[in-house]
């Protein structure tokens, strides 16, 4: 199946470009960058060297079966309609079309999530990729949620790495500000909080701390059950949930120093750690997922999502296991 990559110069739009070029069953045909069109892909993404490919203007898209989308979601918007004229499947990284917001064409995104609702990507043809701290979020909180576990408010402290804010300058990610920074950037209001408790059916308070990490998404998910449980019930309800699932690793040693999941094993992965805790005396839940925001929580989602919807192998161009030390 041909592919082109709108936004293939950012982050995930380099990511997307890796994860393409590396899968069985996909051809890169296309990176497409305004900015820099004309100039080689290597030039941007320097481990890409080995991709003799140029990127080109998206006035020069050619006919392609599916079309990833890592833009600003204004860009979405504006170039899903000429897309849709060129493309078979859309898959968009941007907020532009989750929440079951309707394409061009009238229909429905799906989302990408596969975990969660494989059932509905069969065969989708639009597909919108959830944010990094909410899939990370989501995964966490899903399965107690659905096994009547939550009996409050969810508190969700997140931690996130400087890609996460974009391959253009601002001040915020400057290295002189950011190096050393743990800053707590979003006390309140974060609109993640919004599709964690769409897609979690909790209601969720969030907080999100920049951290000097370059990779990486941890959350932190504090919940109060109905009735006191054990960490061993939790940890058999998450285990239940996501045994079939290739990308969701529960975390659960009882010796070691990592025993919790870890950001920084994870980089270039598409897996999410999931590891847990219980207060002693069985009112707290807390809940720590971790994730590679540019992969899982952007375009190892979208692709693992765009397998599932073409009746692909999961795991087909996913299988990266992350590294250690990293």
């Amino acid at each position: 199946m041909k592919v082109n990559v709108l936004g293939a110069a950012g982050y995930a739009g380099g990511e997307l470009l890796r994860l393409v070029h590396g899968h069985p069953e996909l051809e890169l045909v296309q990176a497409i960058s305004r900015r820099y069109a004309g100039r080689p892909v290597a030039e941007v993404h320097p481990n890409l060297q080995h991709l003799r490919l140029v990127f080109r203007h998206p006035e020069e898209l050619d006919q392609v079966d599916i079309a990833f989308l890592a833009l600003p979601a204004e860009a979405s918007v504006e170039l899903e309609a000429e897309i849709t004229k060129r493309a078979g499947t859309i898959v968009d990284l941007s907020p532009a079309f989750r929440a079951g917001a309707s394409s061009a064409s009238g229909e429905p995104y799906r989302t990408g999530l596969p975990e969660l609702f494989a059932g509905e990507l069969a065969s989708a043809t639009r597909i919108s990729v959830p944010g990094c701290m909410a899939t990370a979020a989501v995964l966490a909180l899903a399965p107690v949620q659905r096994a009547d576990l939550v009996g409050d408010d969810v508190v969700v402290d997140a931690r996130t790495g400087s890609s996460g804010s974009g391959a253009e300058p601002a001040l915020a990610a400057h290295h002189a500000e950011r190096a050393r920074a743990w800053r707590v950037y979003q006390p309140v209001g974060h609109r993640h909080a919004v599709e964690i408790a769409a897609l979690a059916g909790v209601r969720a308070r969030m907080t999100v701390t920049a951290v000097p990490a370059v990779r990486g998404v941890q959350v932190i998910c504090h919940v109060t059950p109905p009735r006191p449980v054990t960490r061993q019930e939790v940890l058999q309800v998450l285990r239940r949930a996501y045994r079939d699932s290739p990308f969701v690793r529960i975390v659960a040693p009882v010796r070691g120093v990592h025993r919790m999941p870890d950001p920084q094993f994870l980089s270039g992965s598409n897996f999410t750690d999931i590891g847990c805790a219980v207060d002693a005396d069985g009112q707290r839940i807390v809940l720590v997922a971790a994730l590679d925001n540019l992969v899982k929580g952007a375009a190892g989602g979208a692709v693992q999502s765009l397998n599932v919807a073409a009746g692909l192998a999961e795991d087909a161009g996913l299988t990266f296991p992350g590294l250690h030390p990293a």
